[in-house]
Protein backbone atom coordinates (compact mmCIF):
# COMPACT_ATOMS: atom_id res chain seq x y z
CA UNK A 1 0.00 0.00 0.00
CA UNK A 2 2.85 2.13 0.66
CA UNK A 3 3.98 2.11 -3.26
CA UNK A 4 0.15 2.53 -4.51
CA UNK A 5 -0.06 5.94 -1.83
CA UNK A 6 3.04 7.03 -2.89
CA UNK A 7 1.86 7.02 -6.71
CA UNK A 8 -1.26 8.86 -5.63
CA UNK A 9 0.30 11.63 -3.40
CA UNK A 10 2.91 12.31 -6.39
CA UNK A 11 0.33 12.51 -9.17
CA UNK A 12 -1.40 14.85 -6.68
CA UNK A 13 0.97 17.05 -6.45
CA UNK A 14 2.08 17.15 -10.24
CA UNK A 15 -1.84 18.31 -10.62
CA UNK A 16 -1.23 21.28 -8.11
CA UNK A 17 0.74 22.84 -9.79
CA UNK A 18 -1.01 22.68 -13.43
CA UNK A 19 -4.08 23.46 -11.81
CA UNK A 20 -4.48 27.54 -13.27
CA UNK A 21 -7.25 29.49 -14.69
CA UNK A 22 -7.68 28.18 -18.55
CA UNK A 23 -6.71 24.54 -17.75
CA UNK A 24 -9.61 22.20 -18.16
CA UNK A 25 -10.85 19.39 -15.73
CA UNK A 26 -10.53 16.98 -18.65
CA UNK A 27 -6.76 18.13 -19.43
CA UNK A 28 -6.50 17.38 -15.58
CA UNK A 29 -7.92 13.71 -16.30
CA UNK A 30 -5.67 12.92 -18.98
CA UNK A 31 -2.71 14.07 -17.18
CA UNK A 32 -3.50 12.17 -14.21
CA UNK A 33 -4.17 8.84 -16.00
CA UNK A 34 -0.99 9.22 -18.08
CA UNK A 35 1.09 9.52 -15.39
CA UNK A 36 -0.40 6.94 -12.93
CA UNK A 37 0.27 4.26 -15.79
CA UNK A 38 3.71 5.90 -16.04
CA UNK A 39 4.64 4.96 -12.76
CA UNK A 40 2.80 1.50 -13.22
CA UNK A 41 0.04 1.90 -11.41
CA UNK A 42 -4.12 1.76 -13.07
CA UNK A 43 -6.48 4.22 -12.22
CA UNK A 44 -8.57 2.83 -9.92
CA UNK A 45 -11.35 5.34 -10.34
CA UNK A 46 -11.66 4.30 -14.45
CA UNK A 47 -14.88 1.70 -14.49
CA UNK A 48 -15.14 1.43 -10.95
CA UNK A 49 -19.29 0.74 -11.03
CA UNK A 50 -19.03 2.57 -14.22
CA UNK A 51 -17.65 5.70 -13.47
CA UNK A 52 -16.34 7.12 -16.79
CA UNK A 53 -12.59 8.92 -15.29
CA UNK A 54 -9.23 8.65 -13.69
CA UNK A 55 -9.62 11.45 -11.09
CA UNK A 56 -12.68 12.87 -9.85
CA UNK A 57 -12.86 16.82 -10.45
CA UNK A 58 -15.30 18.73 -8.46
CA UNK A 59 -15.70 22.67 -8.68
CA UNK A 60 -17.05 25.11 -6.38
CA UNK A 61 -20.32 23.62 -5.68
CA UNK A 62 -19.48 20.04 -6.76
CA UNK A 63 -19.17 18.29 -3.46
CA UNK A 64 -17.77 14.87 -5.11
CA UNK A 65 -17.63 13.02 -7.62
CA UNK A 66 -17.57 15.84 -10.55
CA UNK A 67 -16.83 13.71 -13.78
CA UNK A 68 -14.10 15.39 -16.11
CA UNK A 69 -14.90 17.37 -18.61
CA UNK A 70 -13.98 20.30 -20.81
CA UNK A 71 -15.39 22.98 -18.51
CA UNK A 72 -13.07 25.15 -17.62
CA UNK A 73 -11.25 26.40 -14.58
CA UNK A 74 -11.87 29.97 -14.02
CA UNK A 75 -10.02 32.65 -11.34
CA UNK A 76 -11.55 32.23 -7.93
CA UNK A 77 -12.82 28.81 -8.79
CA UNK A 78 -11.67 25.97 -6.36
CA UNK A 79 -11.70 22.06 -7.77
CA UNK A 80 -11.48 19.22 -5.26
CA UNK A 81 -9.41 16.17 -6.74
CA UNK A 82 -9.70 13.06 -5.51
CA UNK A 83 -7.23 10.14 -6.50
CA UNK A 84 -7.42 6.41 -6.46
CA UNK A 85 -4.41 3.96 -7.75
CA UNK A 86 -4.52 0.36 -7.50
CA UNK A 87 -0.86 -0.69 -7.84
CA UNK A 88 0.15 -4.62 -7.36
CA UNK A 89 -3.27 -5.02 -5.93
CA UNK A 90 -3.08 -2.54 -3.32
CA UNK A 91 -4.94 0.81 -3.25
CA UNK A 92 -3.88 4.83 -2.26
CA UNK A 93 -6.38 7.08 -1.95
CA UNK A 94 -5.95 11.14 -1.56
CA UNK A 95 -7.81 14.19 -2.11
CA UNK A 96 -6.96 18.19 -1.79
CA UNK A 97 -9.18 21.03 -3.00
CA UNK A 98 -7.06 23.40 -4.40
CA UNK A 99 -7.63 27.40 -5.28
CA UNK A 100 -7.68 28.42 -8.91
CA UNK A 101 -5.65 31.37 -9.05
CA UNK A 102 -6.68 34.06 -6.48
CA UNK A 103 -9.82 32.88 -3.94
CA UNK A 104 -11.98 34.71 -1.55
CA UNK A 105 -11.18 34.57 1.85
CA UNK A 106 -14.21 33.39 2.16
CA UNK A 107 -12.93 30.53 0.22
CA UNK A 108 -9.40 30.38 1.52
CA UNK A 109 -11.01 29.60 5.04
CA UNK A 110 -13.47 27.06 3.84
CA UNK A 111 -10.47 25.20 2.44
CA UNK A 112 -8.20 25.79 5.53
CA UNK A 113 -10.53 24.59 7.92
CA UNK A 114 -11.64 21.49 6.17
CA UNK A 115 -7.91 20.41 5.64
CA UNK A 116 -7.12 20.96 9.71
CA UNK A 117 -10.63 18.90 10.09
CA UNK A 118 -8.43 15.94 8.65
CA UNK A 119 -5.83 16.25 10.48
CA UNK A 120 -7.38 16.42 14.00
CA UNK A 121 -9.20 13.23 12.07
CA UNK A 122 -5.97 11.42 11.97
CA UNK A 123 -4.84 12.22 15.02
CA UNK A 124 -7.65 9.66 16.37
CA UNK A 125 -6.42 6.83 14.21
CA UNK A 126 -4.85 4.89 17.16
CA UNK A 127 -5.02 1.45 18.50
CA UNK A 128 -7.77 1.54 20.85
CA UNK A 129 -9.82 4.60 19.74
CA UNK A 130 -13.18 4.11 17.95
CA UNK A 131 -14.25 5.19 14.61
CA UNK A 132 -16.61 7.56 15.98
CA UNK A 133 -13.18 9.59 17.56
CA UNK A 134 -12.79 10.66 13.77
CA UNK A 135 -15.91 11.81 12.68
CA UNK A 136 -16.30 13.69 16.02
CA UNK A 137 -12.75 15.56 15.22
CA UNK A 138 -14.41 16.65 12.09
CA UNK A 139 -17.39 17.80 13.21
CA UNK A 140 -16.52 19.52 16.21
CA UNK A 141 -13.75 21.37 14.39
CA UNK A 142 -15.76 21.80 11.37
CA UNK A 143 -18.86 23.63 13.31
CA UNK A 144 -17.10 25.61 15.35
CA UNK A 145 -16.11 27.92 12.51
CA UNK A 146 -19.59 28.07 11.32
CA UNK A 147 -19.35 25.32 8.20
CA UNK A 148 -21.30 22.39 7.67
CA UNK A 149 -20.58 18.11 7.36
CA UNK A 150 -21.54 16.49 4.95
CA UNK A 151 -23.62 13.11 6.05
CA UNK A 152 -24.36 11.54 2.33
CA UNK A 153 -20.78 10.10 1.78
CA UNK A 154 -17.97 9.16 4.04
CA UNK A 155 -14.64 7.70 4.43
CA UNK A 156 -13.98 3.92 4.04
CA UNK A 157 -11.53 1.26 4.72
CA UNK A 158 -8.87 0.36 2.50
CA UNK A 159 -6.29 -1.81 1.24
CA UNK A 160 -6.66 -5.26 -1.82
CA UNK A 161 -10.65 -3.13 -2.29
CA UNK A 162 -10.98 0.51 -3.04
CA UNK A 163 -13.85 0.45 -0.23
CA UNK A 164 -13.80 -1.58 2.70
CA UNK A 165 -15.14 -1.89 6.05
CA UNK A 166 -15.60 0.25 8.26
CA UNK A 167 -17.27 3.20 6.92
CA UNK A 168 -16.11 6.35 8.47
CA UNK A 169 -18.77 9.24 8.71
CA UNK A 170 -17.26 12.69 9.30
CA UNK A 171 -19.77 13.75 12.25
CA UNK A 172 -21.08 11.97 15.41
CA UNK A 173 -20.78 11.17 18.83
CA UNK A 174 -17.07 9.98 20.44
CA UNK A 175 -16.12 6.18 22.03
CA UNK A 176 -18.88 4.63 19.58
CA UNK A 177 -18.71 2.27 16.90
CA UNK A 178 -15.79 -0.44 16.09
CA UNK A 179 -12.58 -0.18 18.31
CA UNK A 180 -9.22 0.55 16.13
CA UNK A 181 -6.72 -2.24 15.85
CA UNK A 182 -3.12 -2.32 14.27
CA UNK A 183 -3.00 -2.65 10.69
CA UNK A 184 -6.29 -1.10 9.90
CA UNK A 185 -5.75 1.08 6.92
CA UNK A 186 -8.37 4.22 6.58
CA UNK A 187 -9.17 6.49 3.42
CA UNK A 188 -10.04 9.58 5.68
CA UNK A 189 -11.55 11.82 3.85
CA UNK A 190 -13.54 15.12 5.04
CA UNK A 191 -16.00 16.73 2.87
CA UNK A 192 -17.26 20.45 4.20
CA UNK A 193 -19.73 22.94 2.94
CA UNK A 194 -19.40 26.39 2.95
CA UNK A 195 -23.65 26.38 3.52
CA UNK A 196 -26.14 24.19 4.87
CA UNK A 197 -25.01 20.29 4.97
CA UNK A 198 -27.38 19.39 2.34
CA UNK A 199 -26.35 17.66 -1.24
CA UNK A 200 -28.17 15.99 -4.52
CA UNK A 201 -27.11 13.77 -6.96
CA UNK A 202 -27.13 15.37 -10.56
CA UNK A 203 -28.36 13.48 -13.64
CA UNK A 204 -25.45 12.16 -14.68
CA UNK A 205 -25.76 9.78 -11.78
CA UNK A 206 -22.36 10.71 -10.08
CA UNK A 207 -21.76 14.43 -9.51
CA UNK A 208 -22.91 15.47 -5.84
CA UNK A 209 -23.52 19.50 -5.78
CA UNK A 210 -24.80 21.06 -2.04
CA UNK A 211 -28.72 22.05 -2.54
CA UNK A 212 -27.69 26.11 -1.70
CA UNK A 213 -25.18 26.35 -4.28
CA UNK A 214 -22.81 27.20 -1.90
CA UNK A 215 -19.24 26.04 -2.50
CA UNK A 216 -17.47 22.99 -1.14
CA UNK A 217 -14.04 21.27 -0.20
CA UNK A 218 -12.73 17.78 0.05
CA UNK A 219 -9.59 16.30 1.54
CA UNK A 220 -8.50 12.96 2.07
CA UNK A 221 -5.44 10.63 2.98
CA UNK A 222 -5.13 6.79 3.30
CA UNK A 223 -3.64 6.35 6.82
CA UNK A 224 -2.57 2.89 8.65
CA UNK A 225 -2.97 2.34 12.38
CA UNK A 226 -0.06 1.33 13.82
CA UNK A 227 1.51 0.53 17.17
CA UNK A 228 3.71 4.04 16.59
CA UNK A 229 0.50 5.88 15.89
CA UNK A 230 -0.90 6.97 12.50
CA UNK A 231 1.13 6.04 9.61
CA UNK A 232 0.01 8.89 6.90
CA UNK A 233 0.51 6.71 3.44
CA UNK A 234 -0.32 9.22 0.87
CA UNK A 235 2.19 11.97 2.81
CA UNK A 236 4.32 14.24 0.05
CA UNK A 237 7.41 12.53 0.04
CA UNK A 238 6.14 8.92 1.39
CA UNK A 239 4.60 7.76 4.24
CA UNK A 240 5.14 9.50 7.54
CA UNK A 241 3.99 9.32 11.21
CA UNK A 242 1.45 12.04 12.65
CA UNK A 243 2.16 13.47 15.50
CA UNK A 244 -0.37 13.98 18.54
CA UNK A 245 -1.82 16.67 16.51
CA UNK A 246 -2.35 14.70 13.66
CA UNK A 247 0.60 16.78 11.27
CA UNK A 248 3.77 15.94 10.42
CA UNK A 249 7.14 17.30 10.12
CA UNK A 250 7.91 19.18 6.46
CA UNK A 251 9.40 16.26 4.43
CA UNK A 252 13.03 17.66 4.47
CA UNK A 253 13.01 17.95 8.13
CA UNK A 254 11.74 14.42 8.65
CA UNK A 255 14.44 12.16 10.02
CA UNK A 256 14.62 8.61 11.03
CA UNK A 257 12.63 8.85 14.06
CA UNK A 258 9.60 9.63 11.80
CA UNK A 259 9.83 8.68 8.49
CA UNK A 260 8.73 5.43 8.38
Amino acid sequence: MRAASAAVSLVLAELRDIVKPGVTTGELDAFAEARIRDLGGEPAFKGYHGYPASICASVNEEVVHGIPSRRTLGEGDVISVDLGVQLDGFYGDAAVTLPVGRISEEAATLLRVTEESLHRAIAHARIGARISDIGHAVQSHVEQQGFSVVREFVGHGIGVSMHEEPQIPNYGTPGRGPRLTEGMVLAIEPMVNLGKPGVKVLSDGWTAVTRDGRISAHFEHTVAVTRNGPLVLTAPGGAVLAGEDGYWEPVDAVGPATRA
